[in-house]
């Protein structure tokens, strides 16, 4: 793979680079005050500030902006709504950030095909409502989904509480159009169901914006199902609650939804939504089945027991959709319901096999009592993704470190029990240490390799997500194989 060696711009290459961008693009952001709300995404204890912001409102002054940022070596970070909790967004201080805020137009919905062509910048929610009076939905719903972004969704791979039964971004997208690094258009996928060639469209979900500028976006729409019912169970032991997990699924029932909360997430959310949820019990499952009144019936019926039958204390069935949508809106707010209980909170992103998860969470419980920190734990528990929220004072001296080392322990616990570092928030900045620990050198490379294909110019969102050799051998040197280099032949860039 070619490399390309950034050096920073001196004060006068960067006014003319801001001219520059002036002539191709309508909208640049240069200042100091302009550029401080582009310094971080969701994550924000990573901070970075650009030489500029261009905001495009047309695929062409896209392709302008990268041919010429390609031409002068300059790297561009692309950015959808910030919402991002991995780094993916942070920007680099010798390259720019390329916002795709403006590209927010639905542009079809075709309900006979069941799919919808939107721009990248549309919120993954506004999908739904346009679809919603042609009885069709957008099943992935992140819980940022009222601010979230379909381009960032794409580049993230996210899921939601119905990813479970619906599947992620990679099973709703049919077709990605992004501008490459010489500025071309290139279209992944297509609007049938298979096409010929190499899938490069699964390379692109969940990208994080490495190997191209996401354009447009063809999306499924799934049918708004004819009845969906929740049903919310109390345990007394975190145990109890993650074997009724295994019990459902055994059954071979796959529910819309099925999250788990703890304790401490539950009393959050309750304090803030006062929604009725168990805040004694040491845990809660949400359970959502959804299809014809007699499937769900029968289902809720065999759920009810199943959950009796592994030590549910008390269960409750959503009278209507509105409680329902009630009870939901706890779990999808339980985020900012922990921000209201610490000054900061640290949410992680890893996944395990459903059989592990008590095992995990105990685990989880010895190193939060090993750091000092609260650990509030809120996951879709029906595909095993977890996010432990770590609680902290950033005002204080070492809590913010000890944050990331806990988090860190987490996500190598994570890989030890057999799963991976992330589930949909993406590797970014955040988790570049832990791919170390997750990949061996055979296949870091072809990620090497796949990158320089598809970018060889190194200029789209560099140095994230996948790590270099002296990023391993340093982080090896502290923390694994005893100090010996993790990944000896990797490249090094």
């Amino acid at each position: 793979m070619g490399s390309m060696s950034y050096v920073p711009p001196n004060d006068a290459e960067r006014r003319d680079l801001i001219r520059a961008l002036q002539r191709v693009c309508p909208t640049v952001r240069h200042t100091e005050e302009a550029l401080r709300p582009y310094e971080c995404d969701g994550l924000t204890a990573i901070r970075a500030r650009p030489l500029a912001v261009a905001l495009p409102d047309s695929v062409e002054q896209v392709q302008a902006i990268i041919r010429l940022c390609r031409d002068r070596a300059i790297p561009v970070v692309p950015r959808g709504a910030g919402t991002g909790l991995s780094g993916g967004a942070v920007p680099i201080t010798h390259g720019i950030v390329l916002s795709l805020a403006k590209f927010k137009q639905i542009l079809h919905i075709d309900p006979l095909a069941r799919t919808a062509r939107v721009q990248p910048g549309v919120r993954n929610l506004a999908i739904s409502q346009a679809a919603a009076p042609h009885g069709l939905y957008y099943a992935p719903d992140p819980s940022s989904q009222i601010a979230c972004t379909i381009g960032g969704n794409v580049a993230e791979n996210s899921g939601g509480v119905h990813c479970l039964k619906y599947g992620l971004t990679v099973h709703n997208v049919l077709q990605v159009t992004a501008v490459n690094s010489d500025g071309e258009l290139v279209t992944y996928g297509g609007a049938t169901l298979d096409t010929p060639g190499p899938d490069l469209l699964a390379a692109m979900i969940g990208s994080e914006g490495l190997l191209g500028v996401v354009v447009d976006v063809l999306v499924k729409l799934t049918p708004t199902p004819t009845v969906a019912k929740v049903l919310m169970s109390s345990f007394d032991d975190v145990r109890l609650a993650s074997d009724a997990v295994t019990a459902i699924i055994a059954q071979g029932i796959i529910p819309a939804g099925l999250e788990m909360m703890d304790q401490l997430s539950l009393r959050a959310a309750e304090d803030f939504l006062h929604v009725g949820y168990p805040v004694e019990a040491a845990a809660a499952l949400l359970c959502e089945l959804d299809g014809t009144s007699e499937e769900v019936e029968a289902q809720i019926a065999t759920v009810s027991a199943l959950m009796q039958a592994n030590g549910a204390t008390h269960t409750r069935i959503a009278r209507d959709d509105a409680e329902r949508q009630q009870l939901w809106a706890g779990r999808k707010n339980a985020f900012p319901a922990v921000g209201r209980i610490s000054p900061d909170y640290y949410c992680m992103d890893g996944t395990i096999p459903r059989a592990r998860l008590a095992e995990v969470l105990e685990r989880i419980a010895a190193l939060s009592a090993q750091y000092g920190l609260a650990v509030a734990n809120v996951f879709h528990a029906g595909d095993g993704n977890l996010h432990p929220l770590i609680l902290f004072d950033a005002s204080k001296d070492g809590e913010l470190e000890r944050a990331e080392h806990i988090g860190a322990d987490i996500l190598s616990l994570c890989v030890e029990v057999g799963g991976t570092i992330t589930g949909e928030h993406g590797v970014g900045l955040e988790k570049i240490n832990q791919m170390c620990v997750q990949f061996d050198s055979p296949t870091l490379r072809q990620f090497h390799a796949m990158k320089a294909a598809f970018d060889p110019h190194r200029l789209l969102n560099p140095d994230k997500a996948i790590p270099t050799l002296h990023r391993c051998a340093e982080f090896g040197a502290m923390h694994i194989h005893n100090g010996q280099l993790p990944h000896p032949e990797l490249p090094r860039f």
